[in-house]
């Protein structure tokens, strides 16, 4: 239903500009006007990935982006980004990214620098390794 995805595209909304805060799906659900088991499922059939996932992702880029700045820790990284579990922040990094946080703030990065955010955007977004399409 196009009703289904307008409240949908406000939760995703949440989780792209309020990454940082506390957001659970309880939470995400009632701003999407939902039950959580009926936003979960939609959202998934919707967007190919759960809340939780999408969240997940929208944090890693946005570390990967202060890991880059080289100024942060990766505790305070961890933290800047919302996560509250180092331990669980480094493994889906790691997931995500392919390499640990701390091997990723330790190598240069300025081999991306002259690519337009824009771009670096949709080329640079984590992937999680099971998704990756095995090359011809």
């Amino acid at each position: 239903m196009l009703e289904d995805l307008v409240r949908l595209r406000r939760a995703r909304d949440l989780m792209d500009r309020d990454y940082a805060k506390p957001l659970d799906v309880a939470a995400l659900a009632r701003v999407a006007l939902m039950s959580p088991g009926h936003f979960s499922r939609s959202f998934r059939a919707a967007y190919g990935e759960t809340p939780y996932g999408y969240l997940m992702t929208r944090r890693i880029e946005r570390a990967k982006a202060l890991l880059r700045r080289g100024d942060l820790s990766v505790t305070e990284v961890c933290f800047a980004v919302g996560c509250t579990s180092l331990g669980s922040f480094s493994s889906r990094f790691t997931e995500l990214v392919g390499e640990s946080p701390s091997s990723y703030r330790a190598r240069p990065h300025d081999e991306g620098a002259a690519i337009p955010a824009c771009v670096a955007k949709i080329y640079g977004r984590p992937v999680r390794n099971r998704e990756v399409k095995p090359a011809l």
